[in-house]
């Protein structure tokens, strides 16, 4: 088990923190903490806080991912998907969402609007070489299989 500690911001105390909506979730649902409502025309992207910073372990880093009902139904999805929040920042939590769909779409103060995901950081060393092993697939790459 890894803790990961939340602090709340200081005017968000109606924001409810992150949460498990099931038990066997992989997520944990964030809320908006917009101060009104915020509307997304179709093709806009917005950054939206949550009310929260955290503190993670070195070992984990936390990766923000849309919602599937909010992008099935609306299409509000997230940029850069997945966001990855590293284990030393310690700034508001924001989600960058756009909005997809054919159709404005408002965002109110509470609203679920993202999911965050934990995963463990292996530790790695590079290693700079002059050559690398051969492989079967070698050098092919972006639909170099087929289709």
């Amino acid at each position: 088990m890894y803790p990961v500690q939340l602090k709340r911001l200081p005017g968000n105390e109606d924001i409810p923190l992150p949460k498990q909506m099931s038990e066997w979730a992989a997520g944990f649902d964030v809320h908006a903490a917009v101060a009104e409502p915020l509307v997304l025309a179709p093709g806009q992207r917005a950054l939206v806080p949550t009310g929260f910073a955290m503190a993670m372990p070195r070992e984990l880093e936390a990766q923000v991912r849309p919602r599937s009902g909010l992008a099935f139904k609306h299409g509000i999805t997230c940029l850069n998907t997945p966001g990855t929040i590293d284990a030393d920042y310690r700034g508001e939590v924001k989600v960058l969402l756009i909005n997809l769909g054919q159709e404005p779409f408002a965002i109110g103060r509470g609203e679920r609007i993202a999911q965050i995901v934990f995963q463990r950081v292996p530790q790695v060393s590079l290693e700079e070489v002059d050559e690398l092993p051969d492989t079967v697939r070698g050098a092919g790459g972006f639909g170099h299989t087929g289709k």
